[in-house]
């Protein structure tokens, strides 16, 4: 590679955007204080870590691909599913803004900080997964592996619950509440968050071979037209 190259990356959106996901990351995960039990701060650590050794790899081999694109795949849905079940779940759909600036000067640095982790991390890291490549990586198959790891963290949530019911925070999420909702209850309620990581795996999948599909189309359009432009300067020369 060359110089020109190295100073390239430097240039790069996809550089830029990336370093910003990782500032955003730390100045959520350093704003509250988020048990690492929570799949909020689990997921936030791992696109925290994801990305910033994806701009190390970025300036070391000067490059704009992102390393490993079907583990990205999967820190996008782990991501992701902490932003929907965060809003849609826990917050019931209700807006997070008015919360961002509470009366109370630690709820409202604490609603910021939630809000970083649940809404600007998780859109932040679906628009990479969306605008930069590599694109085309994933396989359909994937999906099973992304799904593991929340299912893991269900069974280990739920196992903590019933081998520790005098910790503190005893369900980490109030669909893994057993206790409150009984079992018929928590099924329905894990089967609902089942589904919703399901669909966004599909989702992060289509999303993916959408934009390859894209990227492909757009270079195709540019030379037909190129190729148009010339005829039409051909015939009115001729």
């Amino acid at each position: 590679m060359t110089e020109k190259s190295g100073l390239h990356v430097w240039k790069a959106r996809q550089l830029w955007w990336r370093l910003a996901i990782v500032f955003v990351c730390v100045w959520g995960l350093g704003l509250g204080a988020q048990p690492l039990l929570f799949f909020t701060t689990q997921s936030n650590i791992i696109v925290l870590a994801y990305f910033a050794v994806a701009v190390w790899w970025m300036v070391v081999h000067r490059t704009t691909k992102a390393p490993a694109p079907r583990l990205r795949g999967g820190v996008t849905l782990w991501i992701v599913t902490t932003g929907l079940v965060a809003h849609l779940i826990l917050n019931h759909g209700e807006s997070p803004f008015p919360g961002l600036v509470d009366a109370a000067p630690g709820v409202a640095m604490a609603n910021q900080a939630l809000f970083l982790l649940h809404y600007a991390v998780p859109l932040m890291v679906l628009i990479d997964w969306a605008l930069f490549g590599p694109r085309g990586t994933v396989r359909l198959r994937d999906q099973i592996v992304w799904i593991l790891y929340p299912v893991i963290y269900g069974a280990a949530a739920l196992l903590r619950g019933a081998l520790f019911p005098d910790v503190s925070s005893r369900f980490n999420y109030p669909f893994f509440d057993f206790a409150t909702l009984g079992f018929v209850g928590t099924v329905a309620a894990l089967a609902q968050v089942l589904a919703i990581i399901a669909v966004l795996a599909s989702g992060v999948v289509a999303l993916d071979r959408t934009a390859d599909f894209v990227a492909r189309r757009l270079p195709v359009a540019h030379v037909d037209n190129s190729h148009r432009h010339r005829a039409i300067g051909v015939t009115l020369l001729a």
